[in-house]
């Protein structure tokens, strides 16, 4: 075995040949972990963080990628190790990507090489059977201190062996019944169409429908998805490289040709990855965003997807379409010397400073009113 830690910018696009074949023969094969993803991520995102990229070579043969960062910790001291497509991009199930039948010796490679390292390790929006998770219990066996916390949950919604129909009847009646008289009222009231993206024209302008959707909701700066240039320059470029790909399922809901409802996920390997969506703030009484998510599930179902993934969030509306979840988990591994000891207490300092201001915002709020 041979093992490289990738440290120039242009470490991702060197190593894309190999990449999502590794991925796709992976246990953590998904979107957020594809080389268009994180590479686009790299190219814009990445601010004043270091690429530190751990490959795993059998021979010739790539058999694992630890794609990390050196990012700075609280405070700004003790720099700490993170996955690529961490922060604003709204990356889920991030992971280590070691090709199945290897992990015998590609995770004690990658553990030894994060050693070397001597760098607390912060792994969020992992899953709790992750392999980061199995690579976490061999750091604690070498002393290193694991802080685990819940970070969340992803909606699912099983679709596997169901049709529209009896999908529709395992909802809620009321929901069911809403959804049905949104339709028909807004059928009936216009020429709907619900149109699928195909050419980049139509993505880039689907793509500024819906940020424009979004400042209505949010507004001039938009929401975290399209908070800054740097962002919205992410999400051309990673749109644009899904659509070539064949993997962005970009929908566009139109009444009498204008547009009032956009869709953005995945579809990749028979799931579904609901990212974003928006419509506009004028159609709201018509329950449009309710109607439009409706119509993904049915198109996403009739693709022949076994799973739509509502991702990271609690909204009430995930929860009347989803039945099932996914627990999201962060893993934080702090070296067994007196920096990791030090850096510990200092993320644990940084912690109790966050609750206790969101106790005094909370308190301030309350005496407001």
């Amino acid at each position: 075995m041979r093992l490289e830690i990738i440290d120039d910018g242009d470490g991702v696009a060197r190593l894309a040949p190999q990449w999502n074949e590794l991925l796709e023969h992976s246990a953590a094969d998904c979107p957020f972990l594809t080389a268009e993803w994180l590479g686009a991520w790299w190219r814009f995102l990445s601010g004043a963080h270091r690429l530190q990229l751990i490959a795993v070579f059998d021979g010739a043969r790539l058999i694992a990628i630890a794609p990390l960062l050196v990012a700075r910790g609280p405070f700004g001291l003790f720099s700490r190790l993170e996955f690529l497509g961490t922060g604003y991009a709204g990356s889920d199930y991030l992971d280590l990507i070691v090709r199945l039948g290897h992990e015998r010796e590609a995770l004690p490679a990658l553990a030894g090489a994060i050693k070397q390292q001597k760098r607390t390790l912060r792994l969020n929006h992992v899953t709790h059977a992750s392999t980061a998770a199995r690579l976490a219990e061999q750091l604690v066996e070498d002393g290193w201190t694991l802080r685990r916390t819940h970070a969340g949950i992803c909606p699912v919604v099983t679709l596997a062996g169901q049709t529209w129909d009896s999908y529709l009847a395992s909802l809620g009646a009321s929901h069911r019944a809403n959804f049905r008289r949104r339709l028909r009222a807004l059928t009936d009231r216009f020429d709907l169409r619900f149109d699928l993206v195909t050419s980049d024209a139509e993505r880039r302008d689907g793509l500024a429908t819906l940020i424009r959707f979004h400042e209505q909701r949010f507004g001039p700066r938009g929401s975290t998805a399209f908070l800054t240039p740097a962002v919205r320059a992410f999400q051309a470029d990673a749109t644009a490289r899904a659509l070539a790909r064949g993997w962005l399922r970009m929908y566009v809901l139109c009444l009498d040709g204008e547009p009032a409802g956009v869709m953005y996920g995945f579809a990749y390997h028979q799931r579904f990855y609901f990212y974003q969506h928006g419509f506009d703030a004028s159609h709201a009484r018509l329950s449009v965003g309710l109607v439009l998510m409706g119509l993904t599930i049915r198109a996403a179902l009739e693709e022949g997807a076994c799973e739509f993934d509502m991702l990271y969030g609690t909204e009430t509306y995930k929860s009347l379409w989803a039945r099932d979840e996914r627990q999201l988990a962060q893993l934080q591994l702090f070296p067994p010397h007196l920096g990791g000891v030090v850096d510990r207490r200092t993320a644990e300092a940084e912690r109790t400073m966050r609750t206790v201001a969101r106790r005094i915002l909370a308190i301030g709020a309350a005496r407001a009113t």
